[in-house]
């Protein structure tokens, strides 16, 4: 991090690592937790509610005439007209929280006027503090971030998001997941958006996308990709994606390459484009009506005597061969 830290994001800081050690002392034992269902799949519990409470007392007690957006308490805290709002996810990646899987963060970020101009990001389980302000860069505790320099996507560590409330689109994002995976190296998913974000800014992974997202989710991830170099936006490549719901993210070149493969998936795609994905969802059910399974001829089951190995006799040795590499 820079020596010379814009205050607000000074108090940022502050207020997330308040948040990280109450989710850490939680952590010690996570079974006690008391967890709530929002709706199917979607979690929240009292750390969520402890986190984002000492978030927003940290906040305005710095900046009492700032207003609010967070999750669990949308807009009822702070100043309803102010221009400066800040973003709150107290604890992305609630359902890996509760399940002891270390991946999860707390993301705050500061509107002006709509545009991110503070973000922060805190990983408690490893005490990292990525951190940016608007034209000063991008840091990991002390150290300057880069996104990745590959150019060719199928080289390139893609993340991202499954859907998992009820009403999601699950059709079109299985077509739009097996399109990326055949043209990368990898897709991972490992569940907290603004630690996959912040992810892309370190370079850690090359690109990023997911629908379904709150503000919340993206709002301090934004900030961290773009001070890091890379570009972020909805499907279709363009910049004003916070409130659309889709987001795309990596350095210049890989996501430029994303655009192209996602932009027909964008729920602002061109009526052709539109009716093409239609057409590939209607081949896709057509296929699976007539299975290959059911059509295949079924090979005759060995028979046990064919199996059986005389008690004592010595086992066949199998031919040495050179193990392929793994594919992931």
């Amino acid at each position: 991090m820079s020596s010379n830290l814009h205050p607000m994001l000074n108090v940022a800081i502050k207020a997330a690592r308040a948040a990280g050690a109450l989710i850490n002392r939680a952590a010690l034992d996570v079974e006690a937790v008391r967890v709530s269902l929002k709706q199917t799949n979607d979690f929240v519990t009292e750390v969520d509610q402890a986190a984002e409470a000492a978030i927003i007392e940290t906040l305005l007690t710095a900046y009492p005439g700032h207003g609010i957006l967070a999750e669990e308490s949308g807009s009822e805290h702070g100043a309803k007209d102010s221009e400066l709002v800040w973003i709150i996810d107290p604890l992305d990646g609630t359902t890996n929280f509760i399940h002891g899987f270390p991946f999860y963060c707390v993301s705050i970020a500061l509107a002006v006027r709509g545009k991110i101009e503070q973000a922060v990001v805190y990983d408690p389980t490893r005490n990292d503090i990525y951190s940016a302000s608007k034209g000063r860069g991008a840091y990991i505790n002390d150290r300057r971030l880069r996104v990745g320099k590959r150019t060719r996507l199928q080289e390139c560590l893609v993340s991202t998001g499954f859907p998992y409330r009820p009403g999601d689109k699950l059709k079109p994002y299985l077509n739009m997941l097996g399109e990326v995976m055949s043209q990368c190296a990898g897709v991972r998913r490992a569940g907290a958006a603004a630690l996959d974000l912040a992810y892309v800014a370190a370079g850690n992974c090359d690109g990023f996308f997911e629908t379904g997202l709150q503000p919340w989710d993206v709002a301090a991830g934004s900030l961290l990709v773009t001070e890091a170099g890379g570009l972020i936006g909805n499907f279709t490549g363009e910049s004003d994606f916070l409130h659309q719901g889709e987001c795309v993210a990596g350095n210049p070149k890989i996501y430029g390459q994303l655009v192209t493969t996602l932009g027909k998936y964008s729920k602002f795609a061109g009526a052709g484009d539109k009716a093409g994905v239609r057409q590939a969802l209607a081949n896709n059910d057509a296929a699976a009506e007539v299975s290959p399974v059911a059509a295949a001829p079924v090979a005759e089951k060995p028979t046990l005597k064919a199996k059986r190995i005389k008690a004592g006799a010595p086992v066949p040795a199998l031919p040495e061969q050179e193990l392929p590499d793994a594919p992931f």
